[in-house]
């Protein structure tokens, strides 16, 4: 069973859905016990950083996402759930993040032509080892929708990257830890299948 972590971060419908359209069993939920007992957890998140931190510390959701990731069990962030398993973040200066991985959250420069936020297709460049990414193309096209980015501390973890005005750490992999800065759920049958790669994660 999937749990899908309920904040008040919006887009989990969406997320729900597309695990239903895979057909794997999936709760929508804040549930303590309920999340510490799932196979696999996802946390989405559409919003700002420091607003998002405060929810997951009021409901101690916070404290159940470490515990998860400290068991070893299969852990997916996407999108602001990405930027939370970071340090801290330019868009909430002083909010500490979740600290499990290494790594700031920088907001996108702005430059002639760009349009910030990001929103739109953009390819990336994959990795070979990258485990979500298993069965697509060096160069799908997946769906964004941000206006800060990560830059990890680690190069290691980055398996795919995308540039837009700068070069994007679209997304990360360290054991059983793994995030998405775009929106798989929102990406067609490429993000269904990144979405399946990760149910079959043991």
């Amino acid at each position: 069973m999937i749990a899908i972590i309920d904040y008040n971060a919006g887009n989990l419908k969406s997320v729900e859905k597309a695990f239903v359209s895979l057909k794997e069993e999936c709760v929508v939920t804040r549930d303590l016990n309920t999340i510490l007992s799932a196979d696999k957890v996802v946390l989405p998140g559409v919003g700002a950083f420091g607003k998002a931190m405060v929810q997951l510390k009021k409901y101690e959701l916070d404290k159940a996402i470490k515990e998860v990731v400290s068991e070893g069990k299969p852990f997916l962030g996407i999108c602001l759930g990405l930027q939370l398993l970071f340090e801290g973040s330019e868009e909430s200066s002083g909010v500490e993040g979740l600290n499990i991985l290494d790594g700031q959250i920088i907001r996108i420069p702005s430059k002639e032509g760009l349009k910030i936020p990001h929103i739109g297709w953009n390819s990336l460049d994959i990795t070979p080892d990258g485990r979500l990414f298993k069965g697509l193309d060096a160069n799908p096209y997946v769906y964004f929708v941000h206006s800060y980015y990560l830059k990890a501390k680690d190069e290691q973890i980055v398996k795919a990257t995308t540039e837009y005005g700068v070069n994007i750490h679209a997304s990360v992999e360290k054991d059983n830890v793994f995030a998405c800065q775009f929106h798989p759920e929102k990406s067609s049958s490429v993000g269904l299948k990144i979405l399946e790669n990760f149910c079959n994660i043991k």
